[in-house]
């Protein structure tokens, strides 16, 4: 039994086969099983999130924000853990495992986002490149230039580098098939509930709080990768130094040394100025060097497409010597 519990051939057949369904296929275009979970998770917090009038005692509010985290994470990761443990052929196994981790992988996804922005952007498709850069991040683009457009675009491709594919990676490498289903849906709780506003400030405290504790160790192992892999002389001494100095700013503890690796590996200055809701806010600096283009979303790609194969290779490399030690 090695990594995630698994015989290394089945580790290795289901590791190499979600990643390529992944590359063929892509997200589903219907009845996506995380798009369902949203749906699902939706639904809950509807039913247990009351306002403050209802519920005023802060900590009532925080339970109430656990319990739903609970009730939406826990019975599918069980499900999911309890029918992978059942005796399944050697070929079954891989297969279930692979699947799992095919839905809860999103590097095609990645670069079906983000490349049509950067060809919009050459076309000089201004109007269409906010259109698509909106569905993907949550600052204003109406307004936005190519190198707010390219910026926000390259930002996300760095950071949703480590929550939709090397934090889904490291927990399946762990535990498989279960691990990577409760990575992705922690992760996607975070991004709907860890909020601090009025309605999510005390109810999806849980839910960031827990997506920290899981991404804590792949965010700094996707910071090292992106500094390892940083294309031209001194980038990854770069890289090494403006995570050191500018991840501590960033009030999230794993985005700031993902972007500020990734800006500096890229050479890159990022983060700074972004209007959310009309109202500028002054983000702490990422990077060091030019300006974002055009050109820089297909850099960050590939910076992300190989951080991916080094992963692989690595992961591969570790059970194999596990199995033959």
């Amino acid at each position: 039994m090695l990594l995630a519990g698994l015989d290394w051939s089945i580790f290795a057949a289901a590791l190499l086969a979600g990643v390529l369904l992944d590359a063929i296929l892509g997200e589903v275009s219907r009845f996506h099983p995380l798009v369902g979970f949203g749906r699902l998770a939706g639904a809950i917090e509807k039913r247990l999130n009351r306002p403050a009038a209802e519920l005023p005692a802060p900590f009532a509010r925080f339970a109430h924000g656990a319990l739903a985290w609970a009730i939406a994470v826990l019975p599918l990761t069980m499900l999911a853990a309890w029918t992978c443990a059942q005796p399944l052929p050697p070929a079954a196994q891989a297969a279930l495992q692979a699947i799992l981790l095919y839905f809860c992988l999103g590097l095609r996804s990645l670069r079906d986002h983000m490349l049509p922005i950067w060809r919009a952007l050459q076309a000089s498709d201004l109007a269409g490149a906010r259109t698509l850069t909106a569905r993907i991040v949550s600052r204003d683009t109406g307004h936005a230039t190519e190198s707010d457009l390219a910026k926000a675009a390259t930002e996300s491709m760095l950071e949703n580098g480590n929550d939709a594919v090397f934090g889904t990676l490291f927990w399946f490498a762990i535990v498989g098939g279960p691990g990577a289903l409760m990575f992705r849906l922690a992760n996607t709780l975070d991004a709907m509930w860890g909020y601090r506003t009025e309605r999510f400030n005390l109810f999806g405290r849980s839910a960031a709080r827990i997506d920290d504790a899981l991404n804590y160790l792949p965010a700094r192992l996707t910071a090292f990768s992106y500094a390892l892999l940083a294309p031209g002389a001194g980038s990854t001494r770069r890289a090494l130094a403006c995570w050191r100095r500018q991840a501590p700013a960033w009030s999230s503890p794993n985005a700031g040394p993902v972007m500020s690796a990734g800006a500096g590996a890229l050479g890159l200055q990022l983060g700074g100025a972004a209007s959310y809701g009309g109202e500028i806010e002054q983000r702490p600096p990422l990077g060091q060097g030019n300006q974002a283009s055009a050109a820089d979303i297909p850099r960050a790609w590939h910076l992300v497409r190989n951080t991916t194969g080094l992963w692989m290779v690595i992961l591969l490399a570790i059970a194999y010597g596990a199995h033959h030690a």
